[in-house]
Formats: structure tokens, sequence, C-alpha cells
């Protein structure tokens, strides 16, 4: 993973601090956690499953608390691909807008799309509704290209 895409602790540490809190060795292991399963789109009981292997000792509460406040700081984001679980995964800071996801419908598998589609379709929508796009987040539906060939 290149450096622009990994967590730095230290700022983290800092953005805990300012909110009054600290980064806790459980809080650490979940971040840690996320980053080892970057790409995986876990979801919170997935993420706990995860954690625990390497730090029994913590709870469910304890990984819900902590990814609401991850969200809140902006190092993770929640993503919903239809299929009634909320997803986690690392915000890019390098990255203008989150990225694509392409979502199989036969084996659920879920394909990022690196490349930012959307720029001249965001310029039209600003330039004629003049409204200021932030972020976006874009998910294609289809059949992947590994169940299209078990047809």
């Amino acid at each position: 993973m290149e450096q622009s895409n990994t967590i730095d602790f230290n700022v983290l540490k800092e953005e805990l601090k300012q909110k009054g809190y600290k980064l806790t060795p459980q809080r650490r292991a979940i971040v840690d956690t996320i980053i080892d399963n970057e790409g995986e789109h876990l979801t919170t009981e997935e993420i706990y499953d995860e954690v625990k292997k390497n730090c029994p000792e913590i709870g469910l509460a304890t990984v819900y608390r902590t990814i609401i406040l991850l969200e809140e700081l902006g190092v993770i984001c929640k993503l919903d691909l239809n299929d009634g679980c909320s997803r986690y995964e690392l915000v890019r800071k390098n990255e203008g807008h989150r990225h694509h996801h392409l979502v199989c419908n036969e084996c659920k598998g879920v394909i990022e799309v690196q490349d930012d589609l959307l720029d001249e379709l965001e310029e039209e929508v600003e330039r004629s509704y003049g409204f200021q796009i932030l972020d976006h987040s874009v998910k294609f539906f289809g059949i992947c290209r590994k169940c299209q060939s078990k047809k």
C-alpha cells in the first residue's frame, strides 16, 4: 500500500485527543484490521470477528463505538451495497472522491473502480444547477466476468 493511503497514527491520535479520546490498543487493533482487510468492505460484525483473533478481550460494543468515531473523523466511510448491511472502507486521502464499485448480483463480489469517471458530468451538474459537488458515491449492479463465464 502506498504511503499516501496509509493511516498516520500520530495524526489520528491527535484528532482523537482533540475530541477527548485516546488511541487505545483496542482502537488501534480495529484500525489495523480495517487496513489489513482493505478492499474487503467488512461489516462491523466482520471487523469484530477479525479483531477478536488478536484482541480476544474486545467487546462488540467497543467495535461499534469505534466504527462510529472513525467515521466521524473521516478515517472510514460507510458503504451500502444494497445487501442490508453497512460495510466500511478506508477513506483514501489521495482520492478526490470515493471510488466507484461494481457489485455482482450473483456472487455478491465487489470490484473497486479506481478511475473517477464522472469529472465531466460533475462539471455539467455544477454549471447547470449551481450546485457545488463535494463528493459522490456510485455503484453499478450486474454480473461479474467470473459469474458470466459460469453460464
